[in-house]
């Protein structure tokens, strides 16, 4: 399976910006998907910014035009951009690549948004 390692996150107040990044051992050139996920305190985890079949983006409602899914393929590097942060993002933030059937997580990074 592939090894992920999320960094980035933090304390922000909002209104602010974070931007995080996901680091992968292999390469993420030929994924089903890779994107991120996120679970606030108390709650499910659930999908926020997903990169499907390498060309179709999707993002929760509660993000899409704040928040932005990039991958840097040189590097095996996903990024989320996060913008515009509100307290209901708070959260640990995870990292999840699906490749050749099998679904890798990363430990997550917590983001913590004060009001």
């Amino acid at each position: 399976q592939v090894q992920l390692v999320e960094s980035g996150g933090g304390l922000v107040q909002a209104g602010g910006s974070l931007r995080l990044s996901c680091g992968a051992s292999e390469s993420i050139y030929s994924t089903t998907a890779m994107g991120w996920y996120r679970q606030p305190p108390g709650k499910q985890r659930e999908p926020v910014a997903l990169v499907v079949s390498g060309d179709r983006t999707t993002y929760a409602d509660s993000v899409k035009g704040r928040f932005s899914i990039s991958s840097e393929y040189a590097t095996n590097t996903v990024h989320l951009q996060m913008n515009s942060l509100k307290p209901e993002d708070t959260a640990v933030y995870y990292c999840n690549v699906v490749r050749n059937g099998y679904s890798s997580w990363g430990r997550g990074t917590q983001v913590t948004v004060s009001g």
